[in-house]
């Protein structure tokens, strides 16, 4: 069975997510993700460092795809964002919703 979950206006998305996991009983499963967030910070590799993460932080209206992994009921999630002037990939450590909305299919491993 697949679970919708729906960030909304001025909610942040792990969070949001990581509470309707709890709610849910999900504590293993992925999902996709798709959506625009207004403020996102991610994750990013250098070619030449694969072992180092950099932190960047976005804050403007953001596209926002993805697909995730739950663990021990948290989120861990992947995504690709796109806007006007760029386009960027990495693990995602927060966004927050602003004017729109993400929404999270999220499919739970069997047990």
């Amino acid at each position: 069975m697949v679970h919708l979950i729906t960030v909304e206006k001025d909610q942040e998305v792990l969070a949001t997510i990581g509470a309707a996991l709890a709610e849910l009983g999900v504590t293993a499963g992925s999902m996709t993700l798709i959506g625009a967030v207004q403020t996102a910070t991610v994750s990013v590799m250098k070619k030449d460092d694969a072992l180092t993460d950099y932190l960047r932080t976005y804050d403007q209206p953001l596209e926002l795809s993805g697909t995730g992994e739950i663990w021990d009921g948290k989120p861990h999630i992947h995504v690709t964002l796109y806007a006007e002037d760029f386009v960027t990939g990495g693990h995602l450590h927060s966004a927050t919703v602003r004017e729109f909305f993400v929404h999270a299919y999220v499919t739970p491993l069997a047990s």
